[in-house]
């Protein structure tokens, strides 16, 4: 077995993130993203942060977390999407083309056949290794703020964060008409 095909539960097992980091002033890269209650209300907010990086805070069960806005296969817009558990994993779901993202890692996830020849088929969760970005949430008194995960290493959904991208992305979105 390779190691991009390494299973998910060993993959991912001894990287649990913590819950988010609750400090008593903002660490001093961090960019502000909103009020911890209003998030909780919202489920998800998407914000450019630092002018040039366009990220997802969501909450779910308790936890917020952060990673880059656009899906790393095709750009979906991954506000958009549901969130599942695959093989213990809590995952976005892109809603473009169903593309399962780990909330913790960033990392994508296929569903693998050991054998395709014997029946009945038997599948596993596999990691392709970490292709979303993903950022650091801190509370601080009930603000919220992200970290950009600024390692130098390229993950697949860095090719969205130009302004190339940016632009065609706000030339897609429906206008809306001017209330009369």
């Amino acid at each position: 077995m390779s190691s991009e095909e390494e299973d998910t539960s060993q993959a991912s097992s001894s990287s649990v993130s913590p819950p988010p980091s609750t400090f008593s002033s903002p660490p001093p890269v961090s960019h502000f993203i909103g009020r911890k209650e209003d998030i909780v209300r919202a489920g998800r907010v998407t914000k450019l942060v630092n002018g040039c990086r366009d990220v997802l805070v969501l909450h779910h069960q308790g936890q917020l977390y952060a990673m880059d806005k656009h899906c790393y296969h095709a750009g979906g817009a991954l506000q958009k999407g549901d969130i599942e558990e695959f093989n213990g994993l809590l995952c976005i779901v892109c809603p473009w083309h169903k593309y399962k993202i780990t909330l913790t890692e960033g990392e994508g996830l296929y569903q693998a056949v050991d054998n395709p020849t014997a029946r009945p088929l038997r599948t596993h969760w596999r990691s392709k290794g970490v292709k979303q970005r993903i950022h650091k949430v801190t509370e601080v008194n009930g603000d919220v703020y992200v970290t950009l995960n600024d390692s130098g290493e390229a993950i697949e959904s860095d090719v969205y964060q130009t302004e190339k991208y940016r632009t065609k992305f706000q030339a897609a979105q429906p206008k809306l008409k001017p209330r009369k």
